[in-house]
């Protein structure tokens, strides 16, 4: 009884610690904000691995440029993306593990990360098994 009393005391009770102190948020929002960051690095890939485009001049001075896509980068763009996704279900997770009570904020970035990593997902399947014209 005294054991439980002394361990009573020394935990914090995590319903009236602020949120920003919570080791389980900071982790959430961690995930998060990695999450965006996995994007941003797809996008940088993405920017490499499509086909360049080709302008007027480039066309009429006959410089030759790339006209598909990359495979070695098209490859990363897709597991980058895959990840984008795997994180975000992660964050949406933890999120509904966390946010039980009416006053908790429904937070939308997880869902708009996952449905612009799923949609880049299967525009990119599309493009590149497109037929070349």
């Amino acid at each position: 009884m005294k054991n439980l009393q002394q361990r009573s005391k020394s935990v914090q009770n995590r319903r009236k610690l602020p949120r920003e102190q919570d080791k389980f948020y900071q982790s959430m929002v961690f995930v998060n904000v990695l999450g965006w960051f996995v994007f941003i690095g797809a996008l940088l890939v993405f920017h490499d691995a499509r086909p360049e485009f080709v302008s007027g001049l480039q066309a009429f001075w006959g410089v030759e440029v790339r006209q598909e896509w990359s495979r070695t980068l098209t490859v990363y763009l897709a597991g980058l993306l895959s990840l984008c996704v795997l994180i975000s279900v992660v964050v949406l997770i933890m999120k509904r593990r966390r946010n039980r009570r009416d006053n908790d904020h429904f937070g939308i970035n997880g869902y708009v990360l996952m449905l612009t990593a799923v949609s880049s997902l299967i525009i990119l399947y599309f493009e590149y098994t497109a037929p070349l014209k």
